[in-house]
């Protein structure tokens, strides 16, 4: 346990800071789930609108570091393929 002042607070600052990043990471994989299934759904416009939505919600979490930017971009990226037309 904590014995001084500030490493208790830095056990508080902790706690609210996982739950944050808890809620945000799950945002995430709805999202991701979502985009997906819309995808393959063939809806195109659902597709388009979910992807959007994951893709900003990748974006915010990159930019407080609660993922890394290489993640967020290796997210996008595979979902994009996935939600891309085949070119076969």
């Amino acid at each position: 346990m904590a014995n001084t002042k500030s490493a208790l607070k830095r056990v508080r600052q902790t706690k609210v800071r996982t739950e944050r990043n808890r809620v945000l990471k799950s945002r995430i994989k709805t999202l991701r789930k979502k985009a997906l299934s819309a995808g393959a759904s063939g809806d195109a416009a659902a597709a388009t609108t979910a992807f959007q939505e994951f893709s900003s919600a990748v974006d915010r979490a990159a930019k407080s570091s609660v993922i890394h930017k290489n993640k967020a971009a290796n997210l996008k990226s595979k979902a994009a393929k996935h939600l891309a037309p085949s070119a076969s």
